[in-house]
């Protein structure tokens, strides 16, 4: 029994770790490796290799040799035996794993600078309140690991560090050997930084689609989304106008038809499609309608709202049209019925209009509104848009 729970442990422990690694690689190609002398009480700067795009973390090593040392393993095959950063412990442990088996007899201390400029002074007076991290204590060997949550010696600008060195060996020269292995963050390394992306949703939002859009958020990630997987940034970047509109206009063909964004359009739509109508601006609501049903998805209702707006407009033939097409969907959808009654009313074609108003006088459109007083609502709203017909009172007498 014993057993079975130190086995169901360790499989609990190896899951727990591979969900904990970084999606990355430690860039071995572009690893700093650099050894110089350093004259006696002399101070000496060294720039790293250009740290790779995507660079979250570094880890460094820092080891001072007597004259014919030599270095007994390199950083980067210990690096080998970690998959990622978070294999590296933290504090006192992981720099004791990282140290270099062998140092000399000499010490210094160092500072890193995010900057050319900065590492010149530091050559000039010593000065270390310009650098992102300083080893006050004198050191033969050192190694530490950067992230970029916790350094200001990375970031998505920096490319480059200079190690500022200050030789402690009052008479002798001394040999330091720099090691920096950078670890690239997979996604990160396409170049996508935060600013980028920003560039993508800032064109996005003033696109034609999203413009339709009382919300547009989903559907403009939704297009950055297919730009970052197709492109690294440098790549997209290189592209002609033309291609980025075909581009952004292909990715977003694909996203208007995605079902949940789709929703949320079509839903945006008949929202400002309704309060326009409220507000009498039947002009304004009909292109918004136009769009669902062009688009292919309209409901019912959808065709009533368009009919009953081409009706306030005096757009008969249209009405009729849209309207028909809506009865095709669903024959027993009343608020097509009716507007199809007013249509044909106000049309001068009281013989269509009457048999329709008289079939369903018993019944609502809608779980509260009576037909009867959704047929009086709508006589008032035509007579104040100008659309009086004498026919009104006659349909109402029907009612009696």
């Amino acid at each position: 029994m014993n057993f079975k729970k130190i086995i169901l442990s360790l499989l609990i422990i190896v899951s727990f770790n591979s969900f904990a690694q970084k999606d990355g690689y430690w860039d071995k190609e572009r690893a700093t490796t650099k050894e110089i002398i350093v004259s006696a009480r002399d101070r000496i700067t060294l720039k790293t290799e250009d740290l790779p795009v995507g660079t979250t973390e570094i880890v460094y090593r820092i080891t001072l040799l007597d004259e014919n040392q030599q270095m007994a393993n390199s950083l980067v095959s210990v690096l080998k035996a970690i998959p990622d950063p978070t294999g590296i412990s933290q504090g006192s442990a992981g720099a004791v794993f990282l140290m270099s088996k062998i140092s000399g007899d000499d010490n210094c201390t160092y500072a890193l600078f995010t900057s050319e400029e900065y590492a010149k002074k530091y050559i000039d007076d010593g000065k270390t309140d310009k650098a992102c991290y300083a080893q006050v204590d004198e050191v033969s060997k050192d190694a530490k690991r950067l992230s970029l949550d916790k350094s200001s010696c990375l970031g998505q600008d920096i490319s480059t560090i200079w190690f500022g060195f200050h030789s402690k060996n009052w008479l002798l020269n001394q040999k330091i050997v720099l090691e920096v292995v950078p670890w690239v963050d997979t996604k990160l390394n396409r170049g996508w930084n935060q600013d980028n992306k920003n560039e993508i949703i800032s064109l996005c939002k003033t696109s034609t689609m999203a413009q339709k859009m009382a919300n547009s958020d989903d559907f403009c990630v939704c297009i950055l989304d297919k730009i970052i997987k197709q492109y690294r940034y440098s790549e997209f970047q290189k592209l002609l106008p033309i291609e980025k509109n075909k581009v952004y206009k292909d990715f977003g063909n694909a996203c208007y038809k995605d079902a949940d964004i789709s929703k949320n359009v079509y839903g945006d739509l008949r929202t400002q499609a309704a309060t326009l109508i409220k507000l009498q601006k039947y002009n304004e609501a009909i292109p918004k309608l136009n769009t669902i049903i062009n688009d292919g998805k309209a409901t019912v209702l959808d065709y009533s709202s368009i009919g009953y707006c081409y009706i306030l407009t005096k757009q008969y033939a249209k009405a009729i049209k849209f309207l028909k097409e809506g009865e095709k969907l669903d024959d027993t959808e009343l608020e097509i019925k009716l507007n199809l009654a007013h249509v044909y009313l106000l049309s001068d074609d009281y013989g269509t209009a009457k048999p329709i108003y008289k079939k369903y006088q018993t019944q609502n459109v809608t779980d509260s509104l009576s037909w009867t007083d959704k047929t009086r609502l709508d006589f008032t709203n035509f007579k104040k848009a100008g659309l009086p017909s004498k026919d009104f009172e006659k349909v109402l007498k029907l009612y009696n």
